[in-house]
């Protein structure tokens, strides 16, 4: 679908029935058409006076001449939605991105439930869709998912809206489904656009399996923990993070990754600084440093699958965690080592890799990793080296 028709512009057949009718400054996928990059944005567009956008959904059977007998009958059966919470996915960032079904559930709801009123009035008044509006938010939702599980039993189909995106995906929304579902009322997904899948696709892995990580952990040891698990994962990762950490968090990556791993960064997806670039964990933080614009904006990562041997190792990095949250990192080693007949130093490398240590060991973890080499009259290693290259580091 290309181009923008002119104002007042009668609208170009969708298929065996839809019709669009596009004005002014509305464009569809290509790269100059309105985008949502963030709230203030969405918000500016009711300023900018962006028209509707006219969508038959109500009788997808009528073709774009209609045919009167079936829109009366359709009339008199009536356009409202069977009763039920609706999940409904909006845009990420272009408004084109918002799917017919999504547009028809909005205009027939009773009521939106949306993460930010502001934000869902932005959009609904564009497409035309006027519901009760309420707030579903993080701060409120507990105590809003039994008033929308009430509102569901009076009758009602509530539509579920987050900011950005599909709620209860690293958003507001997953009480309240929750609590529906408890109900032992409807939910019904309305699918629409997803950051994961839009990096995934042009992402190029050839590992078919996926991990949605979502947001790391703010605090900056235990990120690196569970960059150090999700390391060895056999399926490839995805992330989400925000401007205000993405340094941090691609220096962390880089150190948890092999130098060659691939990495797939996505920025500002579907919005109009959009930009993805596919390098190699080693190379990944050059790449951010070189512009300080590249630090901008809303980020989903993706990184390729750990190879056989590594994502094998992830028992030994599990139980290296457990015994050095207790004891220092050379008698975990050798606790280990004795246990598995792997070898001390490779285990002790590996926690110092790891940035393990046991509280109230701060200096002696320090002095650990000072050398992830070390002498071996400090790590006693009384096994024969494993031959299997499962078991190397």
């Amino acid at each position: 679908m290309t181009g923008a028709a002119g104002s007042g512009a009668t609208g170009a057949a969708l298929g065996s029935g839809f019709v669009l009718a596009f004005a002014d400054g509305w464009a569809s996928a290509d790269n100059d058409g309105p985008r949502l990059p963030n709230r203030i944005a969405l918000i500016n567009l009711r300023r900018e006076g962006m028209a509707t956008l006219d969508v038959d959904v109500t009788h997808p059977d009528a073709g774009a001449q209609g045919d009167a007998k079936g829109s009366a009958q359709g009339d008199a059966q009536g356009d409202a939605l069977a009763a039920g919470l609706y999940v409904v996915a909006t845009p990420i960032g272009h408004l084109s991105d918002l799917s017919l079904r999504a547009i028809d559930v909005l205009r027939r709801a009773d009521t939106a439930a949306a993460e930010d009123t502001r934000v869902a009035r932005v959009l609904l008044d564009h497409i035309g869709a006027h519901p009760t509006l309420i707030a579903s938010h993080e701060h409120n939702e507990a105590r809003m998912a039994q008033a929308i599980v009430e509102r569901i039993r009076a009758g009602q189909a509530v539509a579920l809206t987050s900011d950005a995106g599909t709620p209860g995906i690293s958003d507001p929304g997953a009480r309240v489904v929750a609590a529906v579902h408890a109900a032992g009322l409807p939910v019904i997904p309305v699918p629409g656009a997803s950051a994961v899948t839009a990096l995934l696709s042009v992402a190029g892995f050839a590992e078919p399996r996926f991990r949605f990580e979502g947001f790391l952990p703010a605090r900056s040891r235990a990120r690196r923990e569970r960059l150090a698990t999700l390391a060895r994962s056999d399926a490839v990762v995805v992330i989400y993070e925000s401007p205000h950490r993405i340094v941090e968090t691609v220096g962390d990556l880089a150190d948890a990754l092999e130098p060659d791993r691939i990495v797939v960064l996505g920025r500002e997806l579907t919005k109009r600084f959009e930009q993805l670039h596919r390098t190699t964990a080693g190379a990944l933080v050059a790449w951010l440093d070189a512009d300080t614009d590249r630090r901008r904006g809303e980020f989903v990562i993706a990184f390729d699958a750990a190879p056989a041997e590594l994502a094998q190792e992830q028992p030994v990095d599990a139980l290296l965690a457990a015994l050095c949250a207790e004891l220092p990192v050379r008698q975990s080693a050798r606790l280990i080592a004795s246990a598995t007949g792997l070898r001390a130093n490779d285990l002790y490398r590996r926690a110092v890799a790891l940035r393990l240590g046991a509280a109230g060991t701060d200096d002696e973890a320090s002095a650990d990793t000072s050398s992830a080499t070390p002498p071996e009259d400090q790590v006693s290693d009384d096994h024969t080296p494993p031959t299997s290259d499962s078991a190397k580091d």
